[in-house]
Formats: C-alpha cells, sequence, structure tokens
C-alpha cells in the first residue's frame, strides 16, 4: 500500500487551543503524524511517497471561494494588526444566534465568521500545511484511479470538522471530501465515506447532505455529549435528494468497547454495501482508543486490527484520510493495524 506523506504538514503548529475552560496546548500537534510515519517506516511493509501539487482549485470543489480566499489571507491581515507572537484565533462567532450573517473588514471579524470553535488558530505557514494535506489526499485518488486497491493519505491537519465555509475542531479545508468529489469525477459515479473518528464528521456531512451520488456514513460519540454537539444525531437522513444517503450511528461514551462497536461497524458497511459504492474513502480518525486524552471509546489495539479487516472484506477501492487521534504514543501502532488489517483481508 502507498501511504501519501509531506514533511510540509509539519509547517501548521499551533500554541494553544481553550478547552475546559483554561488554555493548553494543543493536542493536534506535529507528533501525531511524525509517530504514524515512523510505525509505518518500522512495519516495512508500505511505500512512502510525495504527494503531487494541485493548487487551489480543488478546495473550491467544496469549499466557497471567501472562504479559501480568507484562510490563504488570514495571517497576513492578523501580522499586520497584532504583529507575529500570537496565533491568529477567534473570540466571538457569527453566524450565531440572533446576530448578522455578515463578513466584517477586520480580522478578529473575519476569524469569528468563519469559524465555529477556538481550536483551529491560523500561523504564519498554516496555509502551506493545509495546501499539503489536500495534496495527498488527491495523490491517493489518483493511486486509486491507477487501479491500486488501496492507499493510505497521512494528512495533517485532518479536514473532516471542516464545512464549506466554517474551520474548526483543528479543522480547515476537508480533505477526505475534496476526495470523495475528487473521485466522482474521475468517474466513479457512486462514492461512500465511511468516518470512524470518534468525533462527528460535521462538515464532510454538510457537503454531501443533499447529494445521492455521494454516501455518508459515521461512527460516533453521540453529539448530546460529544463535539461538535449540534450535528450528527440519528434522526439526520439527508435532504432532498440525498435524503436516505446519510447515516449517522451515534454511540454512548465510556461504554463503547469492541462488543459495541462491532456490530455498529457491521451495520455501517452493510449500508455501503447495498449503496452500491465503487470506491470507499474512509476518514481514518484513531481518537477511539482507549486512551485517548480527549474521547470516551474503549477500543484497543487488537480491535483496529479487526476493523481493517472488516473493511478490507468489502472488496472495494479505499482511500484512508488520516483524521483525528491524540494518544501519541500509541497513535502509529493503533494506525498501522488498522492498514495492515484491510490488506490481509480475504
Amino acid at each position: 500500500m502507498k501511504v501519501i506523506y509531506s514533511e510540509k504538514q509539519k509547517l501548521h503548529q499551533v500554541k494553544y487551543e481553550f478547552l475546559g475552560g483554561e488554555a493548553t496546548p494543543c493536542f493536534e500537534k506535529p507528533e501525531r503524524a511524525d509517530m504514524v510515519l515512523n510505525a509505518i517506516t518500522s512495519d516495512g511493509g508500505y511505500q512512502v511517497i510525495e504527494p503531487k501539487t494541485f493548487g487551489i482549485d480543488p478546495m473550491l470543489w467544496v469549499h466557497t471561494p471567501d472562504y479559501v480566499e480568507f484562510l490563504q489571507n488570514a495571517w497576513n491581515e492578523w501580522e499586520a494588526t497584532y504583529g507575529s507572537e500570537r496565533d491568529a484565533s477567534p473570540y466571538c462567532f457569527v453566524p450565531a444566534r440572533h446576530l448578522r450573517n455578515r463578513v466584517p473588514k477586520d480580522i478578529e471579524g473575519k476569524l469569528g465568521y468563519y469559524s465555529f470553535d477556538m481550536t483551529a488558530a491560523i500561523t504564519k505557514t498554516s496555509f502551506d500545511a493545509i495546501s499539503s494535506a489536500v495534496d495527498c489526499a488527491l495523490t491517493g485518488v489518483d493511486v486509486l484511479v491507477s487501479g491500486e486497491q488501496a492507499a493510505f493519505a497521512l494528512c495533517r491537519p485532518p479536514g473532516h470538522h471542516a464545512s464549506p465555509d466554517l474551520m474548526g475542531g483543528y479543522c480547515y479545508i476537508n480533505n477526505a471530501a475534496i476526495a470523495a468529489e475528487g473521485l466522482r469525477r474521475k468517474g466513479h459515479e457512486k462514492v461512500a465515506i465511511l468516518d470512524i473518528d470518534y468525533h462527528h464528521g460535521n462538515g464532510t456531512q454538510t457537503m454531501f447532505y443533499d447529494r445521492d451520488d455521494v454516501l455518508f456514513v459515521s461512527i460516533h460519540g453521540d453529539p448530546d455529549y460529544d463535539y461538535p454537539h449540534y450535528l450528527g444525531f440519528d434522526d439526520e437522513h439527508g435532504e432532498g435528494k440525498g435524503k436516505g444517503f446519510n447515516l449517522n450511528l451515534p454511540l454512548p461514551q465510556g461504554k463503547t468497547d469492541w462488543s459495541l462497536y462491532r456490530p455498529t461497524l457491521e451495520t455501517a458497511i452493510e449500508r455501503v454495501r447495498t449503496f452500491g459504492a465503487e470506491s470507499l474513502v474512509v476518514s481514518l480518525g484513531m481518537d477511539t482508543y482507549e486512551h485517548d486524552p480527549i474521547s470516551h471509546f474503549k477500543l484497543k489495539l487488537e480491535d483496529y486490527l479487526n476493523i481493517g479487516e472488516m473493511l478490507g472484506e468489502l472488496g472495494l477501492p479505499t482511500l484512508f484520510v488520516f483524521e483525528g487521534g491524540y494518544a501519541v504514543d500509541d497513535l502509529g501502532h493503533n494506525t498501522v493495524a488498522v492498514l495492515n488489517g484491510f490488506t490481509s483481508a480475504k
């Protein structure tokens, strides 16, 4: 299996996030990708390649032009006002209830307009890393289209919380959504996205909610208690042409181990099968691990091998796109277990 990775993704490093009432060092850090890459290299069964360069045009497949322009220019506007010592971060937010939906001219206002939380700050070189993550996902698409069965896009920063014009949850541009759209544009009439990150992929859901050519299925923590809170409920089925092509499978925090996760994954896989997908994009979040510091499922190392085997049994061309996972010491081993399970499936 080819693994697509670029050192440019290290150029994004946010100092702090606001969590649990205090500023804390950001959990989404460059070491996450380093640990995965180290485990892949140690395993020896993978070929690591550099991504091609695709520019910003594919971002516009799923994001609005004004939002992409904002991401390109945000740091320069911030630096001109506040200097370079602090990361560019919002403190007020629109759209919100009872406020006008209008883009301000000041950078503080813009940051809040294009954000839905305080976990997606911007640094001087963030956009270089964001662009590189997109390049990795699209290079993975090319690997599948060339005839290979699977590829792993080691994307950082992650993307599944980014919606057409909002950043949040460490996400800026939606790598998995761009990959799915890329497969569609390469001739795959039906593409399925299976999001197995602990947190619901609210951005991906939003992008395809009214479409019947891309199925979105997500297994995640119950949004009544878990981030992102405002999407991910089991009564969200899609709308218009997309009705019936969105499946959310929320599970309880603190109680979800393999005995509960496995039948839920079987349900998700069966929906992908009945959809008749020609290819599969997996938003591979590894924060379902029992020791993840910000999540509450109880999966173990051996469970990830089983997940990979179950996905491999679908027999679909599959692109794994890296999302969350913050138990850094174990992150690489868990990720490789999924990929090894997939490649060993009969």
